[in-house]
């Protein structure tokens, strides 16, 4: 689905700003705080949400090795309604 939409430049401090209407940052699955990269390709503004990577658990694990494991370390005897 193509949206098309104009806005207008506003001054916000120092800077200027644009509005973001709903249509497209439901769109573009963003909201408020949500981050983004500007860049500038053959002389127009490119917004681009960030996304986070999903990793998996291979990938995750990747680095381990038996240097990183870390010991058991005994604590005692359980005390009250601790269950272990």
């Amino acid at each position: 689905m193509v949206i098309c939409m104009t806005a207008a430049i506003a001054k916000w401090g120092n800077s200027l700003a644009v509005r973001i209407p709903q249509a497209i940052a439901e769109q573009v699955q963003i909201q408020a705080g949500s981050e983004i990269s500007i860049d500038i390709v053959d002389g127009k503004i490119v917004l681009t949400p960030h996304r986070r990577k999903k990793y998996t658990l291979d990938e995750l694990l990747d680095g381990m090795t038996s240097e990183h494991l870390q010991v058991e370390v005994s604590t005692g005897v359980s005390v009250g309604n601790e269950a272990w």
